[in-house]
């Protein structure tokens, strides 16, 4: 293997076409005309960088190229700390703009901060704001944006928080996208640890979150159900968990084949049988189809290993 070639593999996730699909974490997925985008935490990257990820079935991704580099942002040096890591990013789509939100490292001693960055294209490049959008502080973590564009209105949410603090908070984004139009007082969800997402299904509101220790075998994916993307909320219980040779699921995002109207939920594990914490390793990507009863209740999800499931988005989609 060449040095150039050793170099790469050790930059960014690698695409594995097979369940786990990548290398990495935290990914979140969104579909964008005929394409699946993905937005993940890199793997083993030794700088703190964002990439874009393309698919035309979910099973097959492509990196498109790193899109955002800390290093290049001047307000990230602001608290001073030696380091900084590039964490849990999101995209949303609006104003024919796309709005890229990410965490940006450490959590201590300094807080944890998120940003935005503006692009013409899920594939970038991407300018930032300039500021952070949100800091954290008195026991918040400001980490694990997500931004839901609600279909019924075209109203911008905005979830952020979790881990240490395990306190989310909801925001009504502006018009701009890059600020806050107001926060939303809402009731803690149970069990709710970080990772928080929100999609809906026809009239119901679906408010997915991990819950756990992000390295133990007790990280796991919990939802509620609301009529409104800000509650209230009806506690659904746990839909993803370790099993015997996965450990760890969660950090996920769902995503939604918009012709043939089948979910998937995107999300990240261990590949392990080891349940004694901490859990070591990469951590790597899979996809799973998601099933909901009669009642519009997401139904267990089983992990899989080897073919995931593929879902090509017809010609009817074409922009």
């Amino acid at each position: 293997m060449s040095g150039r070639l050793l170099i790469a593999l050790l930059v960014s996730p690698l695409p594995l076409a097979a369940n786990p699909v990548a290398e990495g974490a935290d990914p979140h997925a969104i579909v964008i005309g005929r394409d699946y985008w993905m937005y993940p935490t890199e793997a083993r990257s030794r700088r703190p960088v964002f990439a874009a990820y393309r698919s035309t079935d979910l099973r097959s991704w492509r990196r498109e190229g790193t899109i955002l580099e800390l290093d290049k942002i001047p307000w990230i040096k602001d608290d001073g700390a030696p380091r900084h890591a590039a964490w849990a990013p999101a995209l949303a789509v609006k104003n024919r703009k796309a709005y890229f939100y990410y965490s940006v490292g450490p959590q201590n001693p300094t807080p944890s901060r998120i940003g935005v960055a503006v692009g013409n294209s899920p594939a970038g490049p991407f300018k930032d704001s300039g500021k952070p959008l949100l800091t954290g502080g008195d026991g918040f973590e400001a980490i694990d944006p997500m931004v839901f564009v609600d279909p019924s209105d075209g109203k911008a949410w905005f979830y952020a928080g979790g881990s240490a603090g395990a306190t989310l908070r909801v925001f009504e984004m502006a018009d701009d996208m890059i600020s806050f139009k107001r926060e939303v007082a809402i009731e803690q969800p149970p069990k709710f640890t970080e990772g928080a997402f929100m999609h809906r299904r026809g009239k119901t509101c679906y408010l997915s979150y991990s819950h756990g220790k992000w390295n133990d075998s007790s990280y796991s994916v919990h939802y509620c159900t609301a009529p409104s993307p800000t509650g209230p909320w009806t506690y659904r219980g746990a839909i993803l968990e370790s099993d015997d040779t996965h450990q760890g699921p969660g950090h996920h995002s769902f995503v939604e084949n918009p012709v043939t109207k089948q979910w998937f939920i995107v999300y990240h594990r261990w590949e392990t049988s080891r349940k004694e914490p901490p859990m070591r390793g990469g951590r790597k990507i899979a996809v799973e189809k998601v099933d909901y009863d009669n009642e519009g209740l997401i139904r267990r999800i089983r992990m899989t290993d080897g073919k995931s499931p593929a879902s090509p988005i017809p010609a009817a989609a074409r922009d």
